[in-house]
């Protein structure tokens, strides 16, 4: 079975797929009310997909949730390990450095 793709995307489609349990409703059902693949929708619960920010609100709204609790307490130590993660703040400061 494939692994997800970080554990972004496993809490994400965690969190989809509780929702959608809760109402009631099946992937078809919840695919075609997002006007989605049911593939594709499938995805994404099973934390293989990484939906855009607007696929995440249209699901959303469907489930009736609000987006915010979708991905709520999700952050960077979430994503897959990267060498080096610089923020806004380490760039500008290297901008300066090397302007100087």
């Amino acid at each position: 079975m494939a692994q997800p793709i970080s554990e972004a995307a496993r809490i994400l489609g965690a969190r989809i797929k509780e929702r959608r349990k809760k109402l009631g409703n099946s992937q078809e059902e919840i695919a075609l009310l997002a006007d989605m693949n049911v593939s594709n929708y499938g995805k994404i619960e099973r934390g293989l997909g990484n939906p855009n920010f607007h696929t995440v609100i249209v699901i959303a709204a469907v489930l009736t949730i609000d987006p915010a609790d979708l991905v709520r307490g999700i952050g960077k130590n979430d994503l897959p390990k990267r060498e080096r993660v610089f923020t806004a703040a380490e760039f500008i400061a290297e901008k300066r450095r090397r302007a100087n």
